[in-house]
């Protein structure tokens, strides 16, 4: 299939290109860099199924017109955004733009060429969670975040073209993603930061008391459950979580990455308003509908991007 695949220089990105090249399919990537970079997808140039990058934004209707005309595609894999939630607190006009405008954008060009759109969500936009049987998609959700409300509003427009135009679609919201490729920076993600700074013998800071719990998931199983819901009639016109189905405080991932106590400070939080204090993923409709279930636990995916940091990966 032809497949256009927003924000695939990104971390999560980089590993769904992966998966559909390896699958055989033609694979065009639009990618404005804000977030991701080439070098990500640098190793996929020679593949023959990888058909294009276009350094461009989701914005430019004039592109995204072109692009479609010219490829048919298939399956829009639309993981294109503004993810950091300082930023969109900061600057919530871009965040609301490349988010929500930009989403609308793609929706149009697939209701005129019916393109099925897979559609990137977040489990930032939930609640807190109070249930260890964990969160399914009918939890309340909390847009605590212009980041998370940017993305119900996307949900919401994704939706409702399934409903007033028949069109295949469905919203997918992953929980928190972690693995090789993912930045070791200030905007990277937890256990990324945690493993650098450990390997460099520096302090592992955590936001507020680090009681909060995340449920982390290994990013080549997240990839696999990204293209499984574009290949499944099952899935259009759903909201459909993905997680390992385990949370651990932030304290204790911590302590699972350094194995020392000492090493471990607590800094005032940067935007505690936007704090969910537990997510823990119910991934049982994920499973009932494309039969996925996470493969990686959460000790082997910390030692494979330990592994993959060490070994020079990129920071």
């Amino acid at each position: 299939m032809n497949i256009l695949l927003t924000g695939g220089a990104g971390f999560i990105g980089r590993w769904v290109a992966k998966r559909l090249l390896d699958e055989g399919h033609n694979v065009w990537i639009l990618d404005d860099l804000s977030n991701g970079r080439e070098e990500n997808i640098s190793e996929f140039c020679d593949h023959p199924g990888f058909k294009q990058f276009i350094k461009g934004t989701i914005l430019d209707e004039e592109l995204l017109g072109e692009l479609f005309d010219n490829h048919q595609f298939s399956i829009c894999y639309h993981l294109g955004a503004s993810i950091n939630v300082q930023d969109s607190i900061d600057d919530p006009r871009t965040t609301f733009n490349n988010d929500t405008i930009g989403t609308f954008y793609i929706l149009e060009q697939c209701r005129k060429h019916r393109t099925k759109v897979v559609f990137m969500s977040t489990c930032m936009v939930y609640d807190r969670c109070n249930d260890e049987k964990g969160i399914n998609e009918l939890h309340p959700t909390k847009p605590a975040s212009p980041y998370a409300g940017a993305k119900v509003a996307a949900e919401n427009m994704v939706l409702s073209y399934y409903y007033a135009y028949g069109l295949p679609t469905v919203v997918i919201r992953p929980f928190n993603t972690y693995g090789p490729f993912q930045k070791t920076g200030g905007e990277g993600g937890v256990v990324a930061i945690f493993i650098k700074n450990d390997l460099e013998g520096k302090a592992l800071n955590i936001y507020g008391d680090g009681s909060q719990t995340r449920d982390l998931l290994y990013v080549e199983d997240c990839a696999r459950f990204v293209v499984l819901a574009g290949f499944s009639d099952t899935v259009n016109g759903e909201i459909v979580n993905a997680g390992l189905g385990r949370d651990i405080t932030i304290n204790d991932l911590a302590l699972l990455i350094s194995g020392d106590s000492s090493r471990i400070k607590h800094v005032e939080h940067i935007h505690p308003q936007s704090e969910i204090q537990k997510l823990l993923c119910n991934y049982s409709k994920a499973n009932r509908l494309l039969q996925w279930k996470p493969e990686v636990n959460l000790e082997d995916g910390i030692h494979r991007t330990r592994e993959w940091i060490r070994n020079g990966g990129l920071v």
